[in-house]
């Protein structure tokens, strides 16, 4: 009797599981799918093909897939490679605490989809739990002055590094990479800066000493190690992240996911101080054959080329951690990341390190979580192109977490030891 195991059944999102078949005929052909729903009941699959090895057994640790969404040895290619079955959803958890995805794997027969109803015989099955929050993180709702957001603690009695969790241009306040991030030892704000709560429905300017403030409260909190904090950013939160890392000396660690080196869009204002968004060519803005939108290339007359543009980075004083996707359609990060650290070898400066993904898109996400290849943003008309592709997207966000915690790590918990 054929069967079906999963090792572990609940675990975070960021570990791998091992999945297995027994009780197969010799050579036998075999579906493996996966489905979760999110907590908008919008549905997300994934399928491949398997055989049998000459015991009857499936192993995904070892055996190739044959076809379906992915093909070779990737034993979680099923979680990865999971789609929306409505187009240009993004899966993304709202409710870290309370509730995991649940991700429903089933071991069936083939069978061609070209009938609208599923055919197939259904052999085995079973329910995985995936988390974002590991047992004993607590969540504490921040609305303190100016501030919105959610910071998550890590269990225990110790001190934690503090980190500030920002992303991009969709607003609200996204929860999901800080529990995560406090799952693994770090004490995270998630920073909302517009379109939640009380906050301005637009994001009209970046107004620094908001994010300064961020910055204080962490530091005040009992249990943040201090004397600096790390920020761990993505899109125009990278954007922001790096103009706080040049203006705040207490950020001693910066995390950049495919960010420009830049203003975007809207201006910088700090102390009195303005910086005026770089201007763009909107005819250089693109469409593919869906009529989702790339963006990269509208600053190749001004941010990719000329200087006058850039943010002093060599002014910050804590290190950067660049990380680009190479397949990026809505920012051109790759150059952005190059002329920057380039900005700081001219000062003299080796305070970075870059990490650089062929086949990567913009979207690089904790472990595991499906590329989201194109998808819909507030205020935002066309459809955005993200780019990327699935296997060295999947590769690239598996390789670049274990990266960002051993960076945070070593700046944020090595110069506190070494002061003391």
């Amino acid at each position: 009797m054929a069967q079906l195991t999963a090792a572990p059944l609940s675990a975070l999102v960021d570990e791998p599981v091992h999945i297995r078949a027994t009780g197969l005929t010799p050579s036998q052909l075999v579906c493996l799918r996966a489905s979760l729903s999110d907590e908008k009941g919008n549905l997300f699959y994934s399928q491949a093909y398997y055989k049998a090895s000459d015991t009857g057994e499936v192993d995904l640790e070892m055996d190739p897939s044959l076809g379906g969404d992915f093909v070779g040895v990737h034993p979680m290619g099923l979680f990865w490679s999971l789609k929306p079955e409505t187009p240009l959803k993004r899966l993304m958890k709202r409710d870290v605490m309370n509730s995991p995805f649940q991700i429903q794997l089933k071991l069936c027969d083939p069978d061609v989809p070209i009938t609208n109803r599923d055919s197939s015989t259904l052999t085995a099955s079973l329910t995985l739990e995936r988390w974002y929050v590991a047992p004993g993180v607590t969540r504490i709702e921040v609305k303190e002055g100016r501030l919105r957001g959610a910071l998550f603690l890590p269990p225990g009695d110790n001190h934690f590094p503090g980190v500030i969790d920002l992303f991009g241009s969709g607003g609200g306040l996204i929860e999901f990479r800080a529990g995560l991030l406090a799952s693994r030892g770090f004490a995270t704000l998630a920073l909302a800066y517009w379109g939640y709560d009380d906050l301005p429905r637009q994001l009209r300017e970046v107004d620094i000493e908001y994010f300064e403030e961020a910055v204080n409260f962490l530091l005040r909190h009992p249990k943040v190690l201090g004397p600096g904090v790390g920020i761990l950013s993505i899109c125009k939160g990278a954007e922001i992240g790096l103009s706080m890392a040049i203006n705040l000396k207490q950020i001693s660690a910066t995390v950049l996911i495919n960010g420009p080196n830049f203003v975007i869009s809207n201006p910088h204002v700090y102390r009195g101080e303005v910086s005026q968004p770089t201007p763009y060519s909107i005819e250089l803005i693109s469409s593919n054959a869906l009529g989702f939108v790339a963006f990269h290339r509208v600053y190749e007359q001004t941010g990719d080329v000329d200087s006058q543009y850039f943010f002093p980075i060599e002014k910050a004083q804590g290190h950067f951690l660049f990380i680009v996707g190479e397949e990026d359609k809505n920012i051109n990060s790759k150059c952005y990341a190059q002329q920057a650290i380039e900005q700081l070898r001219r000062n003299g400066k080796e305070n970075w390190t870059l990490l650089s993904y062929p086949g990567a898109g913009h979207l690089i996400e904790p472990p595991y979580s499906p590329l989201c290849y194109a998808s819909r943003i507030p205020y935002v008309h066309p459809n955005i192109l993200w780019g990327g592709d699935v296997i060295p997207h999947a590769a690239a966000q598996e390789h670049s977490w274990k990266e960002i915690q051993k960076f945070l790590r070593e700046h944020l918990i090595s110069t506190r030891t070494s002061q003391l």
